[in-house]
């Protein structure tokens, strides 16, 4: 790969007369990258999909290039593509269900809007896994003629078709009204019985770790029924029983849902696997009663769970941040809480509360102030990046608290040029805060220069495009390969040194 042509193609500065060039000589590298520009004329999509034969599949999918622009025998990967996108030819897909690879026959049963008649000829491939790719995303009347289909693994698909007929769903589920399976993948390949070895060391071997088959083809009739009951569309009525079943993966899935009477969810609730009580405490369908229970759960992962769940009650929510680990992010019930709520988190005497109330990004100026001058540094710390900030104020805070805001005051999108440059001379340094300057729109090029000395800053830096254009040029030859390319990809690098680089033909 070379990664500083890669870096020029992806230059937004660099003009339509260079892009020609690249494009006559591209490999796929610089193909892809060139594939992804906003300005790429039509005539250079038609190019460069002649010159590399896999960027014609991204050509497509970001619209440069039409039916009318592929040969489906000569680019079948574009051709399917377009017939992905709904822009295709339609007798392409006649073409593409008798084609001999069924990778291709694959591809083609996930495209929307088939024809009926090559729906019907790909229901009766003789490739399974162009069957099951059919049944997954096919219409109602297909998915519904398939559930009964003798592989086991095209009903799995069936069951996880959103268009399947809840009545389908259902019968899926319980296998009334429907013939037995005769097959699975497990004794398609196996003598069975057969269960396989999660730790298999067979090269070539793809069965999932723990598929079994003793004749009843049990492990796929398991994974049929946690499709179904992660599918939306299967009724309620149909999936209530597995609240007390055996397998773990089921009652998991069964937590997800969001149409369970209360008495199952607090069934679930009780459920000696952490796991699907911290499925449930996310679930935005259960009540603040059960919320009030699992707020008490000995399980972290499941309070943490509950703290995002977007109606915790704002009391329940100040507990959890106090005993509960929930990581720099917004959470739902914070992102919409009342003007009043908000004022009575910002005057919370637990800091926790604040610090949650402090990520949010359109806070009134009066509590965004409060918060900017609260004692706690994880306060300010949340808080130090919200626009409005004056400079007075984002000093303060570093004069206060030092270290532990720098970064987060340099993430200030208001945080001014000479602020900056204080950051980057911050003595004892702060590394961090090299990759917030380094990104920053208002960076200039001496703090720029020193976040060229931080490794993880430095390819963000070289691609600033404040940053010295003799600089720029220099780091064309950087040892690192990341650094090289994003200081080609700046629009700051100059005209003349953007031609230089053009490879002759």
């Amino acid at each position: 790969m070379n990664r500083v042509l890669c870096g020029l193609a992806a230059n937004a500065a660099l003009p339509s007369e260079l892009v020609g060039r690249l494009v006559a000589v591209a490999d796929a590298d610089v193909a892809m990258e060139l594939a992804g520009r906003a300005d790429l004329s039509h005539a250079q999509a038609v190019a460069l999909a002649s010159r590399v034969e896999e960027s014609a599949v991204r050509l497509v999918h970001g619209g440069r290039l039409t039916a009318a622009d592929i040969d489906p025998v000569a680019r079948p990967d574009a051709a399917l593509a377009l017939l992905d996108e709904r822009s295709g030819n339609p007798e392409w897909a006649f073409l593409f269900a008798a084609d001999p690879l069924s990778e291709r026959r694959e591809k083609l049963a996930a495209c929307p809007g088939l024809p009926p008649d090559v729906a019907e000829t790909l229901a009766a491939d003789p490739d399974v896994r162009v069957v099951a790719e059919l049944a997954l995303w096919t219409t109602p009347d297909v998915a519904a003629g398939l559930a009964g289909h003798p592989h086991a693994e095209v009903r799995r698909a069936v069951a996880a078709n959103e268009a399947t007929p809840p009545a389908v769903l259902a019968a899926l589920i319980t296998g009334e009204g429907l013939p037995p399976a005769r097959r699975c993948l497990v004794c398609d390949r196996e003598d069975t019985p057969f269960a396989h070895d999660p730790r298999c060391a067979r090269l070539h071997c793809d069965l999932p770790p723990g598929a079994s088959c003793d004749g009843s083809h049990e492990s796929t009739v398991h994974d049929i029924r946690q499709a179904a009951l992660e599918n939306p569309a299967t009724p309620t009525e149909a999936v209530v029983g597995f609240a007390g079943h055996s397998s773990t993966l089921l009652r998991w899935a069964l937590a997800a849902r969001p149409d369970l009477p209360p008495q199952v969810y607090g069934r679930l609730a009780a459920d000696t696997v952490p796991g699907v009580r911290a499925e449930l405490a996310g679930n935005p369908a259960i009540g603040e009663p059960l919320i009030r229970v699992l707020a008490d759960d000995p399980d972290h992962n499941v309070r943490r769970a509950l703290a995002h769940h977007p109606h915790v009650p704002p009391d329940v929510l100040s507990r959890l941040a106090v005993t509960t680990r929930i990581g720099a992010t917004l959470l739902p019930r914070i992102a919409t809480a009342s003007p009043a709520e908000a004022e009575e988190l910002a005057q919370s005497p637990n800091p926790a509360a604040r610090m949650l109330l402090a990520r949010r990004r359109d806070l009134p100026a009066g509590i965004r102030d409060a918060l900017a001058a609260d004692p706690d540094a994880k306060v300010v710390k949340s808080i130090a990046p919200h626009p409005g900030l004056s400079e007075v104020q984002l000093r303060a805070m570093v004069d206060r608290h030092g270290v532990r805001v720098v970064a987060k005051v340099a993430a200030n999108p208001d945080a001014p040029p000479a602020l900056l440059e204080d950051l980057a001379r911050h003595e004892p340094p702060v590394q961090k805060a090299f990759r917030e300057i380094a990104r920053h729109r208002d960076a200039t090029g001496p703090a720029l220069l020193a976040c060229l000395a931080d490794r993880q800053a430095r390819p963000i830096a070289a691609g600033h495009p404040a940053l010295p254009p003799p600089v720029i040029v220099e780091l064309l030859s950087d040892t690192d390969g990341q650094v090289a390319e994003a200081a080609a990809a700046n629009p700051s690098l100059p005209l003349a040194v953007m031609k230089d680089l053009m490879p002759q033909r």
